[in-house]
């Protein structure tokens, strides 16, 4: 089964509620964590590393807080999750140099890579824009699930 981390999960959550926030001038970790109850010093550090990615801008002080370093409709889900989880594949043969030893004989590599593909696809084309207009329905979320398999 292919399963977001909870740290990319909270990621995409706290970029979302920030896009939902575009009158603030920067939220709180504490703020983000209270309205979706997310442990927070995990999400603390999934925002740090939003923000050395640069998709988030950090403000210190007594107003401190995070904002989008850019509009929320040109961060995509895609960037969010590999800013936190790095690049993803849903079979260890996709990726790195070293050749496996099935390669040779081996009937599933390219359709895997396809299927691995077309889930980047997909997550490129979603925006933290999109997810903070509209809450997918269980027949959007059935469809995506059917594209992965």
């Amino acid at each position: 089964m292919l399963k977001l981390t909870k740290k990319a999960d909270y990621g995409l959550m706290a970029l979302k509620f920030l896009a939902e926030h575009p009158e603030s001038v920067a939220l709180s970790a504490k703020d983000i964590s209270d309205e979706y109850h997310i442990p927070a010093q995990l999400l603390a550090k999934t925002l740090q590393q939003l923000t050395k990615a640069g998709l988030l801008k950090s403000h210190s002080g007594m107003n401190g807080g995070y904002a989008l370093a850019r509009a929320a409709r040109s961060i995509s889900a895609y960037e969010v999750i590999l800013a936190i989880d790095g690049p993803f594949f849903i079979t260890s043969c996709t990726k790195g140099a070293k050749a496996c030893d099935l390669t040779p004989s081996c009937t599933i590599k390219e359709p895997l890579a396809r299927v691995n593909d077309t889930i980047a696809g997909v997550l490129k084309s979603i925006s933290i824009q999109d997810l903070a207009e509209h809450e997918p329905t269980r027949t959007e979320v059935s469809q995506l699930v059917s594209l992965t398999l």
